[in-house]
C-alpha cells in the first residue's frame, strides 16, 4: 500500500508493506499530521500554536501535545546552551522544528498499532522506517544529482538539516543570525523524534554541533561543514 500527501509544506510519502493492515489506519496517518499542522502551524493564525503566542492561552490551558513539544524544545535549548531556540527575539514561537518529527513519529506509532510490521514513512526527506533493511540516499548539500552516502536502515530513523531547501532557515539562538559553520547534518536515530530535533539543534550550534550530536546516545552522524569537509561516526549505517 503506497499514499502520497501534502502536509505541513512538505510531500509526505507512506508505503506499507504488510497486506493485512486496513486503509484506515493509512487513513489515520494522514489525518493526524494534518491534524498537527492546523493545531501546531505558527503560519495558522487560529492554531494552538498562534493564540499561545497572541498571550489567548495560558499554561494551564494547553493540550497535552502541546506542553510535550514545548517540553522537548526546552530540553534542546537547554543542551545546546541556547543556540536551539524557538522563541528567538523578533521573532514568534516557532516549534516546527521539533513537531515534524514529534508528529512523525506518532504517526508511524499509529501504523505500529494498527498492526503494521514492515513500513517506511518519508516526510520530506526524513524517514522512519521498521523491519527493514531500507536504503536511504543522503542528498549532497551542494548538488541536487548527486548523493553524499546511502544509508541502510532495519528499525530507526533518518533525519538531515541543510540549507538547500529552504536557505538560511535556521538560526543560532546564541547569536540570532543564521547558523554557519555546517553545510548539512544527517543523524541517525532510534525514533524520529530525535533524529529530527538533534539534526536541527546540532546545525543551529554550527561546527560544534558535530561532537554534540554524535556524543547523545543512540545517535550516528554524518555531516559536511562549511569547509566541505565530512564527518562520520563509526556505526554509522552506511549501505554495502
Amino acid at each position: 500500500m503506497r499514499r502520497v500527501e501534502h502536509v505541513m509544506g512538505f510531500p509526505v510519502s507512506l508505503r506499507v508493506d504488510d497486506e493485512d493492515v486496513p486503509e484506515e489506519a493509512v487513513d489515520a496517518v494522514f489525518a493526524w499530521l494534518h491534524e498537527v499542522d492546523a493545531r501546531f502551524s505558527p503560519f495558522k493564525p487560529d492554531s494552538e500554536v498562534s493564540r499561545l503566542d497572541r498571550g489567548e492561552l495560558s499554561g494551564d490551558g494547553l493540550s497535552a501535545d502541546l506542553r510535550e513539544v514545548l517540553d522537548l524544545c526546552e530540553h534542546y535549548r537547554v543542551a545546546t546552551s541556547g543556540a536551539f531556540d524557538v522563541r528567538l527575539p523578533g521573532r514568534g514561537l516557532d516549534p516546527c522544528a521539533v513537531v515534524k518529527g514529534w508528529s512523525v513519529q506518532r504517526a508511524a506509532e499509529l501504523l505500529t498499532a494498527a498492526g503494521a510490521e514492515r513500513f517506511c514513512l518519508n516526510a520530506g526527506g526524513d524517514v522512519v522506517a521498521t523491519d527493514g533493511p531500507w536504503r536511504v540516499g543522503v542528498r549532497h548539500p551542494e548538488r541536487a544529482d548527486r548523493l553524499c552516502t546511502v544509508l541502510e536502515i532495519t528499525d530507526g530513523a533518518v533525519a538531515t538539516s541543510a540549507r538547500y531547501e529552504r536557505g538560511d532557515h535556521i538560526v543560532d539562538g546564541r547569536t540570532g543570525r543564521p547558523a554557519t559553520g555546517l553545510l548539512s547534518m544527517t543523524v541517525v536515530a532510534p525514533s524520529l523524534t530525535e533524529a529530527d530535533s538533534v539534526a536541527t539543534a546540532a546545525f543551529a550550534m554550527g561546527a560544534e554541533g558535530i561532537e554534540w550530536a554524535a556524543s547523545r546516545e543512540g545517535c550516528e552522524v554524518f555531516a559536511v561543514d562549511s569547509e566541505r569537509q565530512v564527518f562520520r561516526t563509526p556505526g554509522l549505517p552506511v549501505a554495502a
